[in-house]
C-alpha cells in the first residue's frame, strides 16, 4: 500500500468540471445535452489573438521564458492595469502564470499551515476551500448573502478576522453569484483593515470588465494602505475568452514577489512563450470583440434572469457582473446538487448545485449564460417541464 503525506486527502477538486465530464459523456451517447454549468465564453478567441501566437511560434519564439514572464508580456500588463485603474505598477511586481489557479495556490500555500487562519467568500470559487484545507490552515467562510445583493459586508467579513488570521480572499465582480460589491463596502474595508497590518489580501479580479447596468468594478489597487500586503489576480481567460490558453497575471508587493517567482521556478518553469505573445496581442490590440461579447452576455442576462423567475418556486436576482445566474429554488422543497443532478440525467441541462461552492450554496444552483441565446431558452424550457412533473 503506497502512503502519501494526509496532505492529500483533505484537498478537493472543482466539481464544474466533473459536471462536464458527465455532460460531455451523455452527449457523445447521443443525448441532447445544453451544458449551462462550464463557466467559460463560447466565444471564439479573436482571430487578432490566434494570429499574433502563431506568428510568435513562426518567429521561433518556442523556448524557455523567464520565471516570472516576459517583460514585453509584463509590461502590457502594466498598460492595461494604468487604462483600467489608473494606478501605475511597476513589471517587476508581475507575475505572468499558466491561469488563474496558480496564484490561488501560490498565495494560499505561502500563508497557510496548522494553526491559521484563511478567510475566503462562500459561496465562493471552490479552490479558495480546497486550497487552504491542504494547507492544514482553517477555512474560514466570510457569508455572501443574497439579501446583501451577493456582495460582502465590510463589518462581517472585519468581524470573522483574529490574531490566527493570515489571508483575506476577495472576489467581485464574483463567482458563482454575479455579485459585485459596491466601492462604498470596499472603502469601509479597506478602512477597517488598517487594524489588522499582518493580515494579507488576494483579490481575485478576473471579471473586471464584466460588469452591467453602469455597475463598475473597484479594483483593490487603488487604495494605497494595502499595497504593501495586496495580491492582485487577473487574466485573460474571460476577458478575451482564452480559457484553454491558460494565461494569467497576478500584481505581487515588493516583500512576496520573489517567493513566487522561485515557486513558479519549482513547479512549472515558465508560461509558454507563443500564449505569451498572443497576451500581448490581447492587450494592446482592438477591444472590439470584448464590447460585442458583453453585448451579448448582457442580452442574455436578461433572457435568465426573466425566464428563471417565471419558473415555480424559483427566484433569482439580477446579477450585477461575471456570466452567472445563483438562482434561489429554496421553494421548489428539493436539494440543490439533486436538482442539479436530475435536470442533466432526466432533462440535458447542466447546472451545477450550489454547495459546490460553499457550505451558504445550498438552496441555489448556478447558471452560466455563456451559451447561445437559443439553448438558454430551451434550457428554460426544460427545466420549467421537470420542475411541473409529479
Amino acid at each position: 500500500m503506497l502512503h502519501t503525506v494526509p496532505a492529500f486527502d483533505r484537498i478537493g477538486e472543482e466539481n464544474a468540471f466533473a459536471v462536464l465530464a458527465r455532460a460531455t459523456a451523455l452527449a457523445q451517447s447521443g443525448k441532447d445535452v445544453i451544458n449551462l454549468g462550464i463557466g467559460q465564453p463560447d466565444f471564439r478567441t479573436p482571430d487578432h489573438i490566434v494570429e499574433a501566437a502563431i506568428k510568435a511560434l513562426r518567429d521561433g519564439h518556442h523556448g524557455y521564458t523567464p520565471a516570472t514572464g516576459l517583460l514585453a508580456t509584463r509590461e502590457a500588463v502594466v498598460r492595461r492595469t494604468l487604462t483600467m485603474t489608473d494606478i501605475e505598477v511597476s513589471p517587476e511586481n508581475v507575475m505572468i502564470l499558466p491561469g488563474g489557479k496558480p496564484t490561488m495556490y501560490a498565495a494560499i500555500i505561502m500563508f497557510g499551515e496548522p494553526g491559521a487562519e484563511i478567510l475566503y467568500p462562500d459561496p465562493g470559487f471552490p479552490i479558495y476551500r480546497s486550497m487552504i484545507e491542504f494547507t492544514g490552515a482553517k477555512p474560514v467562510p466570510v457569508p455572501i448573502r443574497e439579501e446583501n445583493g451577493f456582495a460582502f459586508s465590510a463589518e462581517e467579513t472585519l468581524s470573522l478576522i483574529t490574531d490566527r488570521t493570515r489571508l483575506l480572499i476577495l472576489n467581485s465582480p464574483a463567482n458563482p453569484t454575479g455579485g459585485v460589491t459596491p466601492k462604498e463596502e470596499i472603502d469601509k474595508l479597506v478602512a477597517g483593515l488598517e487594524r489588522f497590518p499582518e493580515v494579507a489580501i488576494l483579490s481575485d479580479e478576473i471579471y473586471d470588465v464584466m460588469t452591467y447596468d453602469g455597475e463598475r468594478h473597484t479594483s483593490l489597487l487603488t487604495y494605497p494602505s494595502i499595497r504593501d500586503r495586496l495580491i492582485v489576480l487577473n487574466g485573460w481567460s474571460k476577458t478575451w475568452a482564452m480559457t484553454g490558453w491558460r494565461m494569467g497575471w497576478s500584481i505581487w508587493p515588493d516583500a512576496l514577489y520573489d517567493k513566487v517567482r522561485k515557486l513558479a521556478v519549482n513547479c512549472w518553469s515558465c508560461v509558454n512563450a507563443p500564449s505569451q505573445f498572443a497576451g500581448i496581442a490581447a492587450i494592446d490590440g482592438p477591444q472590439d470583440d470584448v464590447e460585442k461579447m458583453m453585448r451579448a452576455f448582457d442580452a442574455r442576462r436578461k433572457i435568465v434572469v426573466e425566464g428563471l423567475n417565471a419558473l415555480p418556486g424559483v427566484t433569482c436576482a439580477t446579477p450585477k457582473g461575471a456570466f452567472y445566474a445563483f438562482p434561489n429554488i429554496k421553494q421548489t422543497g428539493r436539494k440543490a446538487k439533486q436538482l442539479a443532478s436530475d435536470l442533466l440525467e432526466k432533462q440535458g441541462v447542466a447546472l451545477i448545485g450550489g454547495p459546490d461552492f460553499g457550505i451558504l450554496g445550498e438552496g441555489y444552483v448556478r447558471l452560466s449564460y455563456a451559451n447561445s441565446e437559443e439553448n438558454i431558452l430551451r434550457a428554460l424550457e426544460r427545466t420549467e417541464r421537470f420542475l411541473t412533473q409529479d
